[in-house]
């Protein structure tokens, strides 16, 4: 499955909040640099579904706040 993920780091707290099925805004402490914050985003979606962080890849967006995981079910 294909996860768009709006992103917004340097956040106060880490959520997810869904605007549908395969959309979410998603929020991290971490910092937007050296990959950090989507590291971060990657780890809140293997929590949130349940699964290894290894089954969460990112597609496209590494530099951008639009953001695609590829999350395996």
């Amino acid at each position: 499955m294909i996860v768009t993920v709006h992103a917004k780091p340097n956040a106060r707290t880490n959520s997810i909040a869904w605007l549908d099925d395969t959309t979410a805004k998603v929020t991290v402490t971490a910092a937007p640099e050296s990959g950090k914050a989507t590291l971060a985003i990657a780890d809140l979606l293997a929590e949130h579904y349940g699964i290894a962080k290894s089954r969460v890849t990112l597609v496209r967006g590494a530099t951008t706040r639009m953001k695609q995981f590829s999350v395996e079910i």
